[in-house]
Parts: C-alpha cells; structure tokens; sequence
C-alpha cells in the first residue's frame, strides 16, 4: 500500500493556508481589541450588536407562546425566579417568542403572569401557570406552556356541582389524593426524558472532538493535552465571523472549519513533525501539549477578554417532542453530528487513507515496511482532528446557548479524555460509545445531584470500570513483559 505525501504544490498551499490562517489570528486580535477598546463620550462600550441584560448570560429560559389558531401571543409576560432571590421577566414579542437569561446553572421556577394574557386566551392546563425547571450541560432550556381547553373537558354541572357551579364535597378523596401523585411521577420520567434527550445530544458534541484524540494518539502515542484548545479555537472563529465582521452564517461555518483545518495542521508541521523527527520521548511530548494548552489559553483570553461571548445569532425556539423541550438549534447540532461520524466511520473503514490510518495505528512500524508513509498519514489525522474538534467547537456554542468563553476546551477536556479512556485508548468507535455514555451519565446524575458536580460523576464512574477494565470497554488486553 503506497499512501505518498503530498506533491509540491500542495504542500505549498498547505504552507501558504498556515500563514494565512497566521493572519487571521491577527486580523481577529485587531477586531477584538478594537471592538473592546471603543467607547462613547460617556465611556459605555459601543457594541455593533446591541445586547440586552438576558443576552449577556449564556444561561437562559425562553419558549414560543401560540393560540389554538398558531397565531402568535404577544405581550405576555413570563418571570423566572430561584431561592436565592433572583428575579428575571421576559415578554414575548411579536413572534410569540420570550427569553429570560439566569446567572447561573440550578434549578429555577419559571411562571407565567395570566393576567397579561389576551382575552380569551386560557392555558389549558392551569397547574402548569408556575412549574421548575434546571439548568444544568445546557444553557438554553426551552419552557412551553398550552392554551386552550381541557383535552377532556367537562360538563358544566355533574353529580359532584350544584346547578351555580360551585362544588360541593363529595366525600372521597382518594381519586384527588391519586390526581396529586400523578402529576409528580408524570414530571419525574418527563425530567428523566430531558435529560436523557440532552445527555445524548451532549455525548454527540464529545465524540467529536474524542475521536480526534483518539485518532492522535492511536497514530502518534501523545495524549494531546491541548485538544480542548481546537475545540476552543473552534467556537472563537465562529464568534468572530458570525458577530464581530457579520458574515453571513454559512460564510462563517465555511471560514471555521478551514481555519481549524488548517491549525490542526498547523499543530504537527511546526511543533509535532519536528519534535518527532528529534526522537522526543513520550513523557517530553505531554510536557508539551500541557504547556501549548496554557499558551493558547491565555492567549484566547487576550483575543476576547475573560468574560462569556454572546453569539449574535438565531438560536431558535424550542419545540415539543413527547415530554421534552428540545431546541432547533441543538436538533441542528445533533442532526451535523451524526452525519460527520457517519462520514468518520466511512472514512476508517472505505477509504485508503482511513485504512492506512489504522495500520499506523496498530504498527506503525510494520506499515512504514510495507510502504506506507507514515508521516503522511499522521499529517492527515492532525488535520481531520483539527476538523472534527473545530466542527466541535463550533457545534458546542450551539448546545450551550450561543456563548463562547476562553476556556470552553479546558472545561470539557476531561469529559473527552474520559470518553477515549472509557471507550478504549486509539479505539474510535470505542471513543464514540464512551462519549455516549459520559454525555448521558454528565446529564442524567443531575435528577439526584446538584449540577455542579456533574462532571466529577461522570469521572468517577470512569475510574470504577477502569478497576475492572482497564483496557476501556471496547480496548483490547495488551501484554506486558
């Protein structure tokens, strides 16, 4: 098998895209400052999007409110409140969408004002005027309240109504005693079903950017420390060409994904290739990745300030499927997801490179024998990383609400390696099903737990199947000695 390097003149574009993308970061560094730096006669910050207090927060609660008719509700008034004493009202325009942002991940309490509906406009379930709802991986939690009548509705005088209307005991209480227990174990598996949606939705996001790692380290041996990096990267260039220069979004997701093609590269041509060309042991890589991850981190935070990014793009609203509340925007995000690692697997298992790919990575040795370049191929998975992580990145400010902050990598990256370890250290179905599996445990541990250690879960539930497995759960035993 003869996998050849690039000719010449690839290898020249692929030179001339380093330096470019080289400009780019410039040209984003002059853009950010600049868009930071300006300010009005009276010192505020002028901003080409104008942002509202709920855009600020990358948390919020919104919804679409509509008649029997699907006409939009407009003016109605929605408040957001938590025990701590925070209090947010959001009103639905004329579109019949609202949007009220929240500080923090938690549990809140989201009613609706009845007196600000129209005339006429009734919710169809009254119990449902005040319900809570949590906030935990996703920052964008959709709410939706039904208008209109009962779906059974009931006579307007019946054996337990006199003839005014009014009710009368009937001296049974045990069908309203079962009316109340039923709505609280409909609300359970309607929770349960929300978080299962997002923890799935969530693990497609991981798998991303762990397969990238997983094909890295599978090729090279190096656990790349600074893959959480890539996926920032991702989300800053999205932010910057969706709401700093205003590109059109297809423009803006073509300009991400060959700007952190071309950083995956990047990576291996001027620090990986030439580090491996001077036989650096494994121990002298890791150091490495550890310290390119804190370069690139603080230099993002120079790029766009230690504050959350807002994007200044149409999430859209949520909608209903069953008991849960799913946005369009993470149905997007989820539907490219399945697609890419459709297009992964295709990758690995039909092409010639994918092929090649994987007799590196299990003799790197044996394949440079038999005559594959292995250079090349290495080359080919830093950038199909590069790719993977960027679509990553930039999928993620999607599912979390819209917001990119610095160190959006760095606070997932052990979520990623804990799926590569899970599924199987340089297996990429194996990292596909650990990232599954973290991506539904990270959600589903917030039904019991608060959501701030959510990801010391997922974590600690890895270092129990380790124990019993340590090969990962679809990792093959390796002898020692």
């Amino acid at each position: 098998m003869n996998t050849a390097g690039p000719a010449p003149l690839v290898r020249n574009a692929i030179q001339w895209g380093g330096a470019l993308l080289l400009a780019l970061l410039l040209t984003l560094g002059l853009g950010m400052a600049t868009a930071t730096a300006a300010t009005d006669h009276d010192g505020k910050t002028v901003a080409s999007i104008q942002q509202t207090e709920e855009e600020e927060s990358p948390y919020s609660f919104q919804g679409s409110m509509r008649d029997s008719d699907r006409e939009p509700i407009v003016g109605v008034e929605v408040t957001v409140t938590d025990e701590s004493g925070f209090s947010g009202t959001g009103t639905t325009d004329e579109s019949g969408e609202w949007s009220v942002g929240v500080p923090t991940p938690g549990t809140y309490t989201v009613t609706l004002n009845v007196d600000s509906l129209p005339d006429g406009i009734t919710l169809r379930d009254p119990a449902h005027e005040s319900r809570e709802f949590e906030i935990a991986t996703t920052a964008q939690q959709g709410v939706l309240f039904a208008f209109g009548d009962p779906p059974s509705a009931q006579p307007t005088t019946d054996p337990g109504e006199s003839e005014t209307g009014s009710e009368t005991p009937t001296g049974d209480d045990s069908e309203t005693e079962t009316a109340a227990e039923q709505p609280r174990g409909q609300g359970f598996m309607a929770a349960l079903t929300q978080r299962a949606i997002n923890g799935l939705f969530f693990g497609l996001l991981l798998a991303l950017g762990a397969i990238g790692i997983t094909l890295i380290y599978g090729t090279t041996g190096v656990s790349n420390f600074a893959h959480g990096e890539l996926l920032t990267f991702g989300g800053i260039v999205f932010y910057a060409t969706t709401t700093l220069f205003s590109l059109p979004i297809v423009a803006a997701i073509a300009i991400t994904l060959v700007a952190c093609t071309v950083f995956g590269w990047l990576h291996d041509f001027a620090l990986f290739k030439p580090l491996r060309k001077r036989r650096v042991g494994m121990v002298q890589l890791l150091i490495v990745t550890i310290g390119l991850s804190i370069a690139l981190r603080y230099f993002f935070q120079f790029l766009i300030g230690g504050g959350t990014q807002q994007l200044s793009i149409n999430r859209g609203a949520a909608i209903a499927i069953g008991p849960a509340n799913i946005s369009t925007s993470v149905l997007i995000a989820a539907g490219i997801s399945v697609i890419v690692l459709a297009g992964v697997a295709y990758f690995l298992t039909r092409t010639r490179m994918g092929k090649a790919t994987r007799a590196v990575s299990d003799n790197a040795s044996l394949a440079s024998a038999s005559g594959i370049n292995v250079d090349s191929v290495i080359r080919t998975v830093w950038i199909v990383a590069g790719f993977l992580t960027g679509l990553a990145g930039l999928l993620y400010t999607y599912f979390i609400g819209g917001a990119i902050r610095w160190d959006t990598g760095f606070s997932i990256m052990l979520l990623l390696f804990a799926a590569v370890t899970l599924g199987g250290l340089g297996s990429a179905f194996g990292a596909l099903v650990g990232a599954l599996f973290i991506g539904l445990v990270t959600e589903i541990s917030t039904l019991w737990l608060p959501a701030d250690i959510r990801y010391a879960v997922a974590l600690g539930i890895l270092i129990l199947v380790l124990l019993f497995r340590p090969q990962g759960i679809l990792g093959r035993k390796e002898r020692v000695g």
